[in-house]
Parts: C-alpha cells; sequence; structure tokens
C-alpha cells in the first residue's frame, strides 16, 4: 500500500524576469514560509516563470496577432479554426498555438515555450544540488488540452531526476493477471497534482510534491520518454 503524498504550494516567489535565478529564488521562498526542499521531493515549476527567466518573451505582431508566432514555433498544423491552431513543435508536442502564452504577460508580448525544457529542468535541479546541498527532481509543467475531452489539465514538458513513465509491464495485476500492455506517465500525474495547489491566476508559479515513491526518481527526458514516436501514433 502506498503512501500518502503532501502537494505544497510555492507562495512568494513575486514576478519573475529575464536573467533571474530560478533556483535561489525557490529555495528562499521556500525556506521563508517554512517548508524548505527535502530530499527526495519533486519540485514542480510552471513553464511560464521558466520562459520569463530565460528571457523566452517576444513581441506580438499587431497586425496578424499571435498567428505568426504560431507558425514560426511550429513544424507542423494539424488542424485550424478560426483563431484556434492546433499545432507540433520542435519539441515534438502537439497543443493549440505552438504552446505560445499570452497569459500574465505585458500587453502586446507574448511567451514562447523553453527551447528545452528538459534543460530548463536539469539547470534548476543542479543549481539546487551545488548551491544548497538540495537532491530532489524537478519538472517544468504547462497546461495543455485534450483531444475528445473538455477542459484543460497540466502535463509536463520537460523534468530531471524523475522517471517520466514507469512501466508495468511484466507486473501483475490485483488478481495475479500479467499486466502486457501498462504504462504509467507518473510525471504527468504529478505536474497534474502540483497545478490544484498553483491555480491560473493565484501567482503560484511552483509545488512541491512529497512523498513519491523513491523508485521513480532517476534519470529520465520528457521529450525521449514521454512524446511518442510518430511511427507509433496512430493518429499522425
Amino acid at each position: 500500500m502506498r503512501s500518502s503524498l503532501a502537494i505544497i504550494p510555492v507562495t512568494g516567489i513575486g514576478e519573475i524576469g529575464p536573467g533571474d535565478d530560478l533556483a535561489s529564488i525557490i529555495a528562499e521562498a521556500t525556506r521563508q514560509t517554512g517548508n524548505s526542499l527535502q530530499e527526495g521531493d519533486v519540485l514542480v515549476v510552471t513553464q511560464k516563470v521558466v520562459s520569463k527567466a530565460e528571457d523566452r518573451l517576444v513581441d506580438v505582431d499587431p497586425e496578424f496577432g499571435h498567428k505568426t508566432l504560431v507558425e514560426r514555433e511550429s513544424v507542423r498544423v494539424v488542424r485550424r479554426r478560426g483563431d484556434l491552431i492546433i499545432s507540433e513543435t520542435e519539441h515534438g508536442f502537439v497543443c493549440a498555438n505552438a504552446g505560445i502564452d499570452l497569459s500574465n504577460v505585458e500587453a502586446g508580448r507574448a511567451a514562447l515555450l523553453p527551447v528545452d525544457s528538459d534543460r530548463s529542468a536539469r539547470r534548476i535541479r543542479d543549481a539546487l544540488t551545488h548551491r544548497f546541498g538540495i537532491d530532489v527532481a524537478v519538472v517544468v509543467s504547462d497546461t495543455f488540452g485534450r483531444p475528445w475531452r473538455r477542459g484543460v489539465t497540466d502535463v509536463a514538458i520537460g523534468c530531471a531526476g524523475l522517471r517520466p513513465v514507469v512501466d508495468l509491464r511484466g507486473t501483475t495485476d490485483a488478481l495475479g493477471r500479467e499486466l502486457q500492455v501498462t504504462e504509467v506517465a507518473v510525471v504527468d500525474e504529478i505536474a497534474s497534482a502540483a497545478e490544484l495547489v498553483m491555480g491560473k491566476a493565484d501567482g503560484v508559479p511552483a509545488a512541491i510534491v512529497r512523498g513519491v515513491d523513491p523508485t521513480w526518481l532517476g534519470d529520465g527526458s520528457v521529450v525521449a520518454d514521454v512524446v511518442r514516436d510518430p511511427a507509433d501514433d496512430l493518429f499522425r
């Protein structure tokens, strides 16, 4: 039987700008609130603050709006309907408007996805380890829609120190039957769980997920381990 999880919002981070040291800011915020990071924690950080710190902010074309940016950031347009564009990014993500975000940025500006979100997660993790002696996993999350289901949810677009997918093939279920195809995207489940305490308008861009199964910790990549290869994708 699995132990319980704690999901702790990291408050007091404030506005993030280009060049800000996210690792130091987050570590200090956790200390100030009395919830300092601990060994085995998973720190979930939203794409928005990562993009801001990495100066992935650009101007929006006043004539064509964000459509020009979407096309520039896409390798393939999957579907168009009105102002909505579903496209594939260079990372392999299939999402609305190439993941470009206009919320919580200055008017006339937009936030692009990090160039390499796995690398962004590694940088934050390495900085926490080297500067503060804290060995934690890091997940970069973003909000995605889902085919055939209403509503949005947070998923992982980058990670470090965490096995993104737990392969249960070859194990048995509660009735002793061998599992043949079950692989669990725990990195997405952790990102979604963290979003429950962050919200969309509360100014809380990070959360700690404490108590994850220690066997989930290790090396991994969202792009390499979670994004399905087009050759195995029935819908592309």
